[in-house]
């Protein structure tokens, strides 16, 4: 198989030679040299990659669920951040959690890496530099950067095969550092945070800990603008019937062009189309319907406008901003990742006795006439332990609504959230 290069983050080599850290005489991180990305074939692994959206609907759905600190019942999350971050930590475990992680997200059990490798190709061919784009004037090309990064701590041995595999199929980037030194080393996860995120999340999710030997992070940043923006001089203020039954004034955005339409018992949805490569997809429920949809209806969803035909549709749609962070050992307790949280033994091939002391989440979107951005960061952190612990349509989106940013070539929710209150 050939290799290309992935300049942004690293590891060296398969036997990934770890570079000594210079964090304390700055906060910017060291690169490491030399990451290589085994080049797969995307089309080989069509099964895998249903997959993914499948684990991903039921992410979305346990982070919508949760909820985590959002305003007014609004809520933004993103399931593929969460996924491709518990595909790099499934790279390292072992015995019951390995099955648990298996069952309970529902991944590939053969080829889960390759088809991650794939995923992220296809992801790549949209990638740019998130600190140059001007998001006043989301770019007509989108931009969808992914990165991953490894912080390890320089004292604890880290499994060679375990940061090969995220060598070869995540293009990891592995940086050693001293967590005990919280001077150097937080300021440095949270540089790369800045940086992969062109400043729209400054900081890790997770409360920095001394005790930590492992920090594993993805973040996703999007920025395209539509394929018709929206007239400025079309926005007005209407109403919008908010999740608590409360009617106010929100400024509603108004278009007319073709997208796909679909509808089905008690909803309808749209995708709205992005300059290039990706849509918004808009599921609206019928009045007095529960906004709530789960995993078993986002794909009925999502395969009803996967095949459905473009329609000219005249769209209202609210413009919005919203932010939110999650605890995530709340959402993998709600999945039934239990074996996964306690154990201190099947992550082994990461670090010895290793186990999961935290997982969090932060995600933010702006939606506007032009277009939208968005970012999401999820980190994973562990320690070692000596002990276990019709011709024309109308869609008129004046009450909560489900949406989602969605990668067309994989069909996987990049973002996904609900709006129930646009004012916040």
């Amino acid at each position: 198989m050939k290799t290309f290069r992935v300049a942004r983050l690293a590891t060296a080599g398969a036997l990934v030679a770890l570079t000594a850290c210079s964090a304390s005489s700055s906060p910017e991180i060291l690169k490491a040299d030399g990451v290589q990305r085994v080049s797969v074939d995307g089309a080989a692994y069509a099964a895998e990659l249903r997959s993914f959206r499948t684990s991903a609907f039921g992410l979305g759905e346990a982070l919508l669920a949760d909820g985590g600190d959002g305003a007014q019942g609004n809520v933004v999350s993103s399931p593929g951040s969460l996924l491709i971050a518990l595909a790099m930590l499934r790279a390292g475990a072992t015995g019951a959690t390995a099955a648990e992680m298996d069952a309970v997200l529902k991944l590939p059990t053969e080829n889960r890496d390759e088809a991650m490798n794939a995923l992220l190709a296809s992801l790549e061919k949209f990638d740019g530099d998130p600190g140059a784009v001007d998001e006043e004037n989301p770019p007509r090309k989108p931009v969808m950067h992914a990165a991953n990064g490894l912080f390890v701590d320089k004292g604890v041995p880290t499994g060679k095969p375990f940061l090969d595999t995220l060598a070869r199929h995540y293009g990891t980037g592995v940086y050693p550092v001293d967590f005990k030194d919280e001077g150097a080393t937080k300021p440095a996860i949270d540089a790369w945070v800045n940086r992969n995120t062109g400043g729209r999340i400054k900081q890790a999710p997770a409360k920095y800990d001394r005790d930590n030997t492992f920090s594993l992070l993805n973040s996703l940043y999007f920025a395209s603008a539509w394929s018709a923006p929206f007239d400025p001089n079309d926005t007005s203020d209407l109403p919008f019937t908010t999740a608590a039954g409360e009617e106010i004034e929100a400024p509603a955005m108004h278009n007319e062009l073709k997208m796909k339409y679909a509808e089905g018992t008690a909803w309808q949805g749209v995708d709205l189309p992005y300059a290039d490569g990706f849509v918004m997809r808009l599921v609206l429920p019928e009045a007095g319907a529960d906004a709530a949809l789960g995993a078993a209806a986002l794909t009925d969803i999502a395969d009803a406008l996967d095949s459905a035909p473009l329609e000219t549709v005249q769209i209202q749609l609210p413009r919005w901003d919203h932010k939110c962070s999650f605890d995530l050992r709340k959402v993998f307790e709600s999945l039934g990742l239990r074996k996964t949280l306690a154990t201190t033994e099947d992550f082994n091939n990461i670090q010895p006795r290793m186990m999961i002391t935290q997982a969090a989440q932060a995600a933010n979107i702006t939606v506007a006439e032009k277009g939208t951005v968005a970012a999401a960061v999820t980190q994973i952190n562990g320690a070692v332990t000596s002990a276990p612990p019709e011709p024309e349509r109308t869609i008129t989106f004046d009450r909560p609504f489900h949406y989602q940013i969605v990668h067309v070539e994989t069909g996987l929710p990049l973002f996904m959230g609900r709006v129930a209150d646009p004012r916040s």
